[in-house]
């Protein structure tokens, strides 16, 4: 029995050994890596790891090589004015990340000296970084043994091992896989080395066993159905909920924006006005108290359709031309530099709807 399982650890450390080899003919040129040898920025992991939640790593570089030539360090981050942040945000969504950002910034300055502290359970204590990425930015950043588990890692563990447990009831077991074929040295390499072997090679379809370091051993690979795996529970349908949107533009051809509140959902951005988001839709009082001040307000054919995590929107839009200044807080904003304003692409696609594609309000 001990014989066979110091031929069970052997062979699980094995399997690190040739995961780094193989990382190391074939890691991808990220703008956020260190060159090989190279000691890691933890601002950099930090920035790229909160970009890349829920979010592409094709989307990311761009903003990313943004975010660095604007704010070069962690100290100019905590110092911008954070309105300036969430424009700079707009597009990658989950907008509570980049108030978390700005938070974490101020807070690793202000407590910490500029330095990120460089243990799983510190991190953990900082805003927005939860589990995972504490347990990336430990070992990509500070060569902590931390084990940095996403949904590639999380792909690739289960087909490795053939769990034919359901997610999320499965991560106690792909932890446990992690922990055994992890390597005595260079965990951050292996952390990015599982990540690119779930991102490039055992993709969600199709994956590319013939080209895996870790195929002999696969078992799902072995079994001839390796995309069986993860075994995930049957998706909940989301919700549907229906809204109105208000497009309020005026002679100078500039939009009239107003700023979410400060919790909930998009809280702190721009927007244009809106109704309340509800599965029933909003009442006609409700509508008639949120729609500003304008002249021949008209209802464009059919609502835009937008997703979020957790539920499907279904948003009217309004259009109108300004006769006088609405009341309440807000701002104009040039129809021309609208990329500039940091809108959410939810707005982004109503203002689209209602004037960048060419209708335009009555009334010029």
């Amino acid at each position: 029995m001990t014989r066979r399982r110091n031929a069970t650890a052997a062979h699980d450390a094995s399997l690190g050994t040739i995961l780094l080899g193989w990382y190391d003919r074939h890691a991808r040129l990220l703008p956020w890596r260190a060159a090989p040898g190279l000691r890691q920025d933890p601002y950099r992991v930090w920035l790229s790891e909160i970009m890349l939640q829920q979010t592409t790593v094709a989307t990311v570089g761009p903003y990313f090589l943004r975010f660095l030539s604007r704010w070069p360090d962690i100290t100019a981050l905590a110092a911008a004015p954070r309105e300036e942040l969430l424009r700079a945000w707009a597009g990658l969504g989950y907008y509570a990340r980049a108030r978390n950002l700005h938070a974490c910034a101020q807070i690793v300055v202000a407590t910490h000296g500029g330095r990120f502290p460089d243990t799983e359970e510190a991190l953990r204590a900082l805003p927005g970084i939860g589990p995972y990425t504490a347990a990336a930015i430990a070992a990509i950043a500070f060569d902590r043994r931390s084990a940095a588990i996403d949904g590639n890692v999380e792909r690739v563990i289960a087909r490795l091992a053939a769990i034919e447990t359901p997610l999320p009831q499965a991560k106690h077991e792909i932890r446990a896989v992690v922990e055994r074929v992890m390597p005595a040295t260079r965990p951050g390499d292996f952390a990015q080395a599982m990540m690119d072997l779930g991102a490039g090679i055992c993709t969600p379809r199709a994956p590319a066993c013939a080209r895996c370091p870790w195929q002999p051993a696969c078992r799902g690979a072995v079994m001839g159905d390796p995309e069986r795996f993860p075994v995930k529970p049957i998706k909940r349908k989301r919700p549907t909920r229906q809204g109105v949107a208000f497009v309020l533009v005026n002679a100078r051809d500039e939009i009239w924006l107003t700023r979410r509140p400060e919790r909930g959902l998009l809280a702190g951005m721009v927007q244009i006005p809106t109704t309340n988001w509800t599965t029933d839709g909003p009442q006609p009082a409700e509508i008639a108290i949120c729609r500003p001040r304008g002249r021949g307000w008209r209802r464009l054919a059919g609502p835009i359709r937008h997703v979020f995590t957790h539920f499907e929107l279904d948003l009217q839009v309004e259009i109108a031309r300004a006769t006088r200044p609405p009341l309440g807080e807000g701002q104009w904003w040039p129809l021309a530099r609208l990329a500039e304003a940091g809108l959410p692409s939810v707005f982004l696609k109503a203002v689209s709807a209602a004037v960048l594609r060419g209708e335009r309000p009555h009334g010029r």
